[in-house]
């Protein structure tokens, strides 16, 4: 490791390091704005320019120059002071002044590197360039003469969402930003270039000239649009959410979230349910709390209830109905609402347990069922990295538009029980095989044929297992770990018969199995579950409440209440409190602290932040066979997935425009 020196400040800097990393290691900051640790090196801003001896008698760039031995770097001399005042200069020279009205204003890098490097008066009098707006569709709006060329939107593009939509066309002064033939860019992550642009180039279309970010509470929350749980914060005003963006977690997310993640939050202030409903005469009618809950106690459930927990629910809120069903003499709890009914009696054969960070440097992976582009975007970005690492990947189901060199297999499930030569020798000569088994794939009942492959590939290794499931559904592990399925699915849930049926956010339930039940919908969406009620107890949704989440790969996150919910909705763990209280039964809390307290003494791993030990991985069946195909993925609209996305404006936008070519036409057209 070479020895460096920064400022006077002798330090040992890892083999491969640029000057600049060099220069952060020992707590200097170095101003850039092409330069992003995630993204190749451009080198073309000229902004981090230090002193380097031995060398030129010149500013060098830090950010492409590696640091070697012996160097004395310097980075408040005044030749570095007066270099990077010049290169302000430049970079301002055709620089609309438009701080008062740009959407960037108060988190703009140039805004902040101007005020504390740059010269503080201009010299140029010449008119200034402009450039036409280019259309990149209705997530990024453009003001494309804002643009300084840092190239961060086309390295991002090209490199992680590996779609490669934007690029630069002529030289120099003439020089643009683009979109192929200024077609709107169709990715699951395209708004991720929001948060990269340096400038106010590129901005929130939907965000626009909505609020200022001084203005803006900030809350630490977790994404609940897909099952990987990214780290998110919610930015609200009074009680209105206005937007949502990344936080960084290496282990997670990185420093990405998928469109549906940031834009569907619009979707939190349309159709709430605000009002408790009651349906009489075959219509709902607006009721109180009281008489609701007269209606459900006066079903005489007993122990004929049972609860149905849909995608977006808490841990909280499930331990909550597992409570009051398990007073009431109950274990009907499903949380699978489309009827799979896969083996979970060990968990670990249902976790992703490669984890998300770990599956980049995979170097052979079959993917089992599954549209990851889709089902779960920031997964894809690591199928990437591994990709370029050299990974093969094989693919088993209907062909979908990759974003990295796949070869798939077909629909037949056949293959499970005679393995091709090409995958067999790909996946027993690697060193970190893994499997990724999808909903489809779970659907078609492949998990207990695939835990053969595990011995047969040796999927587990020292430091490795790579038997993966990939869920969907953001509250599907907690729900697996909190009991929350049937040996036989939601059909055996149908077949009891319950008197009450508690549908918690449920809306991909089928109800018309639960005919003779009193179906109760807690939820915060007047969506298909509050349609097929006959009472509607209006919740909070994962915005509006403190709660657990535990991802796909089993890691456990605290997400924070952001605003209060709408009316006369309240959080779910306090309707079912109350709700007890009406039925006669004792639940053992009555504040949220206590409630947590309650679930953690049950499943203790919901107490720890961080990944859940689920055990090891089940003997397979030797008797297992691979029955049947896969002909097609459960997600078949990216962009309405859920009841918070359905409801949101800007979704529905993208799903017409993105996905079915249609023509958005502006007002004033």
């Amino acid at each position: 490791m070479p020895k460096v020196t920064v400022d006077g400040q002798e330090i040992e800097v890892p083999d491969g390091a640029t000057v600049l990393q060099a220069c952060e290691l020992a707590g200097k900051e170095i101003p850039r704005f092409c330069y992003h640790e995630r993204l190749s090196i451009a080198g073309n801003c000229r902004m981090c320019l230090v002193e380097v001896k031995p060398g030129p008698p010149k500013p060098q760039a830090s950010c492409a120059l590696p640091a070697t031995e012996g160097q004395e770097i310097r980075t408040d001399s005044q030749m570095v002071k007066t270099a990077r005042e010049g290169v302000m200069e430049f970079l301002l020279i055709n620089h609309p002044l438009d701080c008062p009205i740009c959407d960037q204003g108060g988190e703009c890098d140039l805004q902040d590197q101007s005020m504390m490097y740059g010269r503080g008066a201009t010299r140029y009098t010449a008119n200034k360039r402009a450039v036409s707006e280019k259309y990149m569709g209705p997530l990024i709006k453009t003001i494309m003469t804002r643009c300084i060329h840092c190239t961060r939107c086309v390295r991002f593009s090209e490199e992680i969402a590996g779609v490669d939509e934007i690029g630069a066309l002529g030289r120099g002064e003439d020089m643009q930003i683009t979109t192929y033939l200024e077609q709107a860019a169709e990715h699951e992550l395209s708004a991720n270039v929001i948060d990269l642009c340096p400038v106010g180039a590129l901005t929130s279309r939907p965000y626009a000239f909505e609020a200022r970010p001084w203005e803006l509470k900030k809350t630490l929350s977790i994404d609940v649009s897909d099952a990987i749980g990214a780290n998110i914060r919610l930015d609200s005003r009074g009680r209105e959410v206005m937007r949502a963006l990344p936080r960084n977690n290496d282990d997670v997310n990185e420093e990405w979230i998928s469109d549906k993640a940031r834009y569907q939050v619009d979707g939190l202030q349309r159709r709430r349910l605000d009002s408790v409903w009651i349906r009489k005469d075959g219509t709902l009618q607006k009721a109180g709390w009281d008489e609701a809950f007269a209606a459900i106690a006066a079903a005489q459930p007993g122990k004929s209830i049972a609860a149905i927990a849909g995608d977006l629910v808490d841990c909280e809120t499930m331990f909550a109905a597992k409570a009051l069903l398990s007073a009431m003499g109950s274990d009907l709890l499903e949380g699978r609402q489309t009827g799979m009914a896969y083996d979970v009696s060990n968990l670990a054969a249902v976790n992703f347990n490669s984890t998300l960070a770990g599956i980049e440097t995979a170097d052979a992976i079959l993917i089992l069922g599954s549209h990851i582009r889709w089902e779960a975007p920031l997964v894809n970005v690591r199928l990437r990295k591994a990709a370029k690492r050299g990974a093969k990947i094989f693919i088993a189901g209907p062909r979908w538009e990759t974003t990295f060199p796949a070869e798939f297999l077909g629909e037949d499930l056949g293959f499970l029980n005679d393995v091709p030569q090409a995958l067999s020798e790909a996946m027993t000569g690697a060193e970190r095989p893994a499997i990724i088994m999808g909903g489809a794939g779970l659907a078609a009942g492949a998990l207990a044929p695939a835990l053969k492959l595990v011995e047969q590939f040796g999927l587990i290794k020292d430091g490795w297992n790579g038997f993966n499931v990939l869920h969907m559904a953001a509250s599907r592990m907690g729900g697996l770990m909190l009991g929350y399925a049937q040996a036989g699915g939601i059909a055996d849930v149908a077949d009891a018969k319950p008197k009450v049926l508690l549908a918690l956010g449920a809306d991909e339930v089928d109800f018309t199995n639960f005919g003779d039940s009193l179906k109760v919908y807690i939820g915060h969406h007047g969506d298909k579950g509050a349609h097929a009620a006959d009472i509607i107890l209006p919740a909070a949704s994962y915005a509006e409440k403190d709660g657990t989440y535990v991802n796909t790969e089993g890691r456990v996150q605290f997400a924070e209440k952001a605003v209060f919910a709408p009316g006369d909705a309240r959080e779910d763990w306090t309707i079912l409190r109350a709700l007890a209280d009406t039925l006669g039964v004792e639940l053992g809390f009555d504040s949220f602290a206590q409630l947590q307290s309650a679930m953690i003494a049950q499943v203790p791993a919901l107490g720890e932040e961080g990944l859940a030990d689920l055990g090891a991985l089940p003997k397979p069946d030797a008797k297992a066979k691979a029955q049947g195909s896969i002909s097609a993925y459960p997600i078949k609209d990216f962009y309405l997935t859920n009841p918070i996305a359905r409801a949101s404006a800007v979704m529905q936008r993208c799903t017409a425009e993105l996905l079915h070519g249609e023509e958005i036409l502006e007002a004033a057209e």
